[in-house]
């Protein structure tokens, strides 16, 4: 496992400083100045206006089509290898064939909408598995104002591998890993192509993500060089699944062979002030708002605490690292840790990655690995986050003061006259405990009935009342609670030396948790760490920590299926400050 993690950071480290990708172009003169906000947008009319976030919602719900997506895979299983490297000349088989279908779709799905719809290939060069050029498959719909020019990102990787990273012979059908997301992502481009929707959004399938990272990081590079500017990134990848694997990777299933067609978990990077975690609570916002009401089959989404699974990567990571908002939306279960080795036997990153099994011996697959239904209704998830982030006002600026009695001071700099605002509350959890609305004034209080730490932050609101983007995170320390009935969260005194050790969050949690210092004077600690324990006083692991002024954040992994009641302790100069308690509960 060590020797795993080792090599895929030097891969990446490799590919990201020796072998960069070199000669980015984009293939459509026009798509990229789209892209960089230069054009009339009444040079893409739609023949049906539909822009309302109501009559949005409703659309996609009803038009996402599970047998639209069944015929997307069905298609890319026939390509028999998409790895980087396969072949590029075959009109049948192998990478090349695949994109051109893809692009070919994209054309289609652009006529049937007034050609609304820009096709291109976003084309480098590196190499990979022996092959020196690749290319990405994307499209872009125009948004309807350019006052502000930034555009959502809709992204899905095409390329497939089995055991051997660059064997091009093998059968390399991978459907859940990733024939899923790149179904996800050109069904989207197929039904929101009608949409009105005030920024553009782009689709895209990337290439050589297996070998590490590489189409992801060629379009962060691309956007960074020409100043595009990338409100949110928004990748699918094992998407849509629902069996449990022998050895699925941390955080994940419960067990072997478990079924799970209602859930689904949003990967980003971060704790305090993260602006991944905030895009993946503002996507589950509107899923719960704008689709939960409306919902044949009710999905429940999970905020996860770290980037990705343990040891492992995606595509929203190089655009993180290009410090744009990004998240990862992936099945609740996966098959498979991707530990190819002798004893190996589940399906991702294997040539068993397959559609499914002939139950009655008729040559034709009865039984499908990927439930088209759970893979529909998280397209619905993605279309209706991404679609509302396109029509949302702008960012508000937020000021939050602690008044007395509990009570908070808001302040809305009004920057943009809007008249109505959303504030959330966050406090042990990855979720927002509350989101309320602020309306007709910029400056009101709010009364907390509890004590502890607590995340605020604020988003505007426009006349067709859907909220944009939240802020980053302001947090604040309340410990009054005489006018209020107290509900029992921690009161987190202040230690003599201005350092504070804050609840862990979130609490219960999955495999991993963010453990937060808080100092408020000047002062730098370097010697200084935390400890965990367990009930009966054993260390089990030793962290060191630098303390500087402000929010000092640590990442704790204590592992998958691991429960129980522990204590975390911060030690600085020798001493120790403060012990907290912490459970794990998954």
């Amino acid at each position: 496992m060590l020797f795993r993690v080792y090599t895929f950071f030097l891969f990446s480290f490799l590919s990201s400083i020796c072998f960069s990708q070199t000669n980015i172009i984009c293939t459509n003169v026009t798509a990229e100045q789209v892209m960089k906000g230069n054009y009339n947008p009444n040079s893409f009319p739609a023949s049906v206006i539909i822009n309302h976030p109501d009559s949005i919602s409703k659309y996609l719900q009803q038009i996402i089509s599970a047998d639209s997506l069944k015929n997307y895979i069905l298609k890319l299983q026939t390509f028999h290898n998409r790895n980087s490297g396969s072949d590029t000349v075959s009109a049948t088989e192998g990478i090349g064939a695949a994109r051109r279908w893809a692009f070919n779709k994209f054309q289609q799905f652009s006529a049937a909408n007034n050609n609304r719809l820009l096709p291109f290939y976003l084309q480098f060069n590196l190499a990979i598995c022996n092959m020196p050029q690749h290319k990405n498959i994307c499209a872009v719909l125009p948004g309807t104002d350019t006052s502000d020019k930034s555009i959502i990102l809709i992204e899905g990787h095409i390329d497939s591998r089995c055991e051997v990273l660059c064997d091009t012979g093998c059968v390399a059908e991978g459907i859940e890993d990733n024939a899923s997301g790149t179904a996800l992502v050109m069904e989207l481009a197929r039904v929101m192509s009608s949409l009105s929707l005030n920024r553009t959004v782009v689709f895209m399938l990337t290439i050589g993500e297996e070998q590490g990272l590489d189409g992801a990081e060629a379009m962060a590079d691309y956007v960074q060089q020409k100043g595009i500017q990338v409100k949110a990134v928004l990748n699918n990848d094992v998407i849509g699944g629902i069996i449990c694997g022998k050895t699925s990777s941390a955080p994940s299933c419960p067990g072997e062979n478990d079924i799970d067609s209602t859930h689904v978990r949003f990967f980003s990077y971060g704790g305090f002030n993260s602006k991944h975690k905030q895009l993946a609570r503002f996507v589950k916002l509107q899923y719960k708002e704008q689709i939960a009401p409306i919902a044949q089959v009710p999905m429940n989404i999970v905020i996860m605490t770290p980037e990705d699974r343990t040891n492992r990567g995606g595509d929203h990571i190089p655009f993180r690292q290009h410090n744009y908002a990004a998240m990862r939306f992936t099945s609740a279960n996966e098959h498979g840790d991707a530990e190819v080795d002798s004893n190996y036997t589940d399906r991702q990153h294997s040539s068993r990655d397959v559609l499914g099994v002939d139950t009655d011996n008729d040559q034709v697959v009865d039984s499908f690995f990927v439930d088209f239904s759970y893979l529909a209704r998280n397209a619905v998830i993605n279309s209706v986050g991404a679609a509302m982030a396109a029509i949302g006002p702008p960012v508000p600026t937020l000021l939050v003061d602690t008044l007395s009695g509990n009570r908070l001071r808001i302040e809305i700099q009004n920057e943009f006259f809007f008249t109505q605002y959303r504030i959330a509350i966050r406090s042990t959890t990855n979720d927002w405990d509350s989101v309320y609305f602020m309306l007709y004034k910029y400056v009101d209080t709010l009364t907390l009935c509890d004590t502890g730490t607590f995340f605020i932050s604020a988003a505007t609101m426009n006349f067709k009342n859907v909220e944009g983007l939240f802020t980053g995170e302001t947090m604040v320390r309340l410990s009054d609670s005489s006018m209020c009935v107290y509900t029992g969260l921690n009161d987190e005194e202040i230690s003599g030396n201005g350092i504070e050790l804050l609840q862990n969050k979130p609490n219960p949690f999955d495999e991993k948790t963010a453990i937060s210092v808080f100092v408020r004077g000047n002062n730098d600690y370097h010697n200084a760490y935390l400890t965990i324990t367990d009930l009966n006083g054993k260390e089990i692991k030793r962290l060191p920590v630098s303390l500087h002024k402000g929010m000092n954040e640590t990442l704790y992994e204590h592992g998958y299926h691991a429960t129980g009641i522990y204590f975390y302790t911060l030690f600085v100069e020798g001493k120790v400050v403060q012990t907290r308690r912490m459970v794990f509960a998954n």
